[in-house]
């Protein structure tokens, strides 16, 4: 009971960010979070003219920065590389069983079988928990970029692509200003993880 109430309350951020994804189909919605964050974030193109492209920057710059802060305090890193490697020494030797056919050792290789499965699935739910809060965090400033951008003339030249709209799409459904903020997040993260040291997988 205690048990599935602890991943319950673990699974509540990422339940809140699908709840935040569901509520992005309703237009007024989406439009009223962007208002609202409007007032924060609208100053930095309205009174400071800074490009729209670099704003992206400085809000994947701050995408990086708490995900990374967030993951360093919600993953425990070493206990999931354990769990790996466990897990791979442990697929290992049953491959080497099922091979040699040695029923005696395949068949205490299945006893392991369900606590290799449960520290898997606890290794999986410790990478989801710290996904809720990051979407929670996110998904709001991709509704005020939505917002802004629909209603405001920003260009960038993109590698590849040439001189487009941000709304433009260049990757099938994907529009300029999502694959540019994926391409700085990405690569700004790296830079802050590396920076705060923070490890990984």
């Amino acid at each position: 009971m205690m048990a599935s109430q602890s991943t319950t309350m673990s699974m509540m951020p990422l339940i809140l960010a699908m709840g935040l994804l569901f509520i992005a189909s309703i237009e007024s919605v989406r439009n009223t979070l962007g208002t609202s964050l409007n007032v924060v974030l609208g100053p930095l193109v309205d009174s400071f003219h800074i490009p729209f492209y670099i704003v992206i920057i400085i809000l994947s710059a701050m995408t990086g920065f708490y995900s990374s802060i967030i993951q360093k305090y919600t993953i425990n890193y070493k206990k999931m590389k354990e769990t790996q490697n466990r897990m791979k020494e442990f697929q290992k030797e049953y491959r080497e069983a099922m091979l040699s056919k040695d029923e005696k050792k395949i068949k205490k290789m299945e006893s392991k079988r369900d606590k290799m499965m449960k520290d898997q699935m606890e290794m999986s739910q410790a990478q989801f928990k710290p996904m809720g809060y990051i979407m929670v965090i996110t998904l709001p400033i991709f509704f005020w970029l939505i917002f802004r951008l629909n209603n405001f003339d920003a260009m960038i030249n993109m590698p590849f692509f040439g001189l487009v709209h941000l709304t433009d799409l260049i990757l099938g459904p994907a529009p300029a200003w999502i694959i540019w903020y994926m391409l700085c997040s990405i690569t700004l993260s790296q830079v802050i993880r590396k920076a705060l040291d923070i490890g990984g997988l």
